[in-house]
């Protein structure tokens, strides 16, 4: 016998098949859905399928959206001249709290990885070569993660959009504003100083 109802141990195993979410705080959260009157879990219950059933790719930039176009990709006042390539979705939520960039995005949905056997054909890439050969598009800023793939990833796009005429960057890596040294590791150092640029 285990340790609780079947119900509530597939619920467990459920919530700790989730990022971030480990077996301990599945139980909570198991146990806190128990808790909830049936209107409040019912809710929870539509409001997962709804995602599912409404939210997909934008079909211009890749972002999430429950229209054809994303709002970003609708916005005729956003710069039309750049593009910042990111991992997924999420990434643009936190540029956009930056409140800095006014430029288009373009969501890659991974990264490349020859160990995990992601390649190329697997990403959003053909899409962004589609966008920037269209014309319009002068600058295409990378921000990927500062991985062994991200870089990989880095280095395969700079290689195919160069040719098409459009200036190709990444966003620097490093230590963030107003925290001491002593607290980063050598690579957050080494790339800080790597990035350096001129004042």
């Amino acid at each position: 016998m285990g340790l609780y109802p079947k119900p509530i141990e597939n619920l467990i195993v459920e919530l700790s098949s989730l990022p971030t979410i480990g077996r301990k705080s599945a139980k909570r959260l198991a146990f806190k859905i128990v808790d909830m009157d049936k209107a409040k879990v019912q809710s929870l219950v539509d409001a997962l399928l709804s995602v599912k059933e409404k939210i997909h790719n934008c079909s211009n930039c890749g972002n999430l959206t429950d229209l054809e176009i994303c709002d970003i990709c609708a916005d005729d006042s956003r710069d039309k001249t750049t593009i910042v390539v990111v991992e997924d979705s999420s990434n643009i939520v936190s540029l956009e709290k930056t409140r800095e960039y006014k430029g288009q995005y373009h969501v890659l949905n991974g990264l490349i990885s020859p160990m995990s056997d992601i390649g190329p054909e697997d990403l959003n890439i053909e899409r962004l070569i589609e966008r920037v050969k269209a014309g319009g598009i002068e600058e295409v800023i990378l921000s990927l993660s500062p991985t062994v793939d991200g870089d990989f990833t880095i280095n395969f796009l700079s290689e195919i959009l160069k040719p098409l005429g459009v200036k190709v960057s990444k966003i620097a890596n490093g230590v963030p504003i107003g925290v001491s040294l002593e607290y980063f590791d050598e690579m957050s150092i080494y790339k800080a100083l790597e990035d350096r640029r001129e004042i």
